[in-house]
């Protein structure tokens, strides 16, 4: 068993805002001359990059702290990856999901499209990223019928 101070320096480290995955979505979208808000504080859950004009946010959602991890170690589920967790972090990460949830659904009322990518996802397919960034853009552009990028 490590440390709790260790844990807690380890833990404290961690940014909320502006992680490596994140500046480089917004680094390549910027790239291809789309122009976004960060770290909106006007929506809940304040997304990550938002396309105010088109009402698109996206979230660049961390594998650990928004479960995601289950998939990548090849589990079968979230529940499987909980299990080796201790109480605590078993809690945080499931209230993140489920807070994950709860703003999806507020922002849905609220008439915008929410995008939810995984920092694992940046990170090995950086492009295929920006093109489903694209794509929403588009299709929402389309449904509004206004110019084109």
């Amino acid at each position: 068993m490590r440390n709790p101070e260790i844990t807690h320096k380890i833990m404290s480290s961690i940014h909320s805002k502006g992680t490596k995955p994140e500046i480089m979505l917004r680094k390549a979208l910027w790239h291809e001359n789309l122009r976004f808000r960060v770290n909106y504080k006007n929506l809940p859950g304040k997304p990550d990059i938002v396309f105010t004009k088109y009402k698109v946010a996206i979230f660049c959602d961390g594998d650990f702290w928004h479960g995601h991890n289950w998939a990548l170690r090849g589990m079968q589920s979230l529940d499987e990856e909980l299990e080796g967790y201790s109480d605590y972090w078993k809690e945080k990460i499931l209230r993140n999901v489920e807070r994950d949830q709860e703003n999806n659904c507020l922002l849905w009322a609220l008439g915008w499209t929410v995008l939810r990518i995984w920092e694992s996802d940046i990170k090995s397919n950086l492009s295929g990223c920006v093109k489903t960034v694209k794509e929403v853009l588009f299709d929402v552009m389309i449904s509004m019928d206004t110019d084109i990028l």
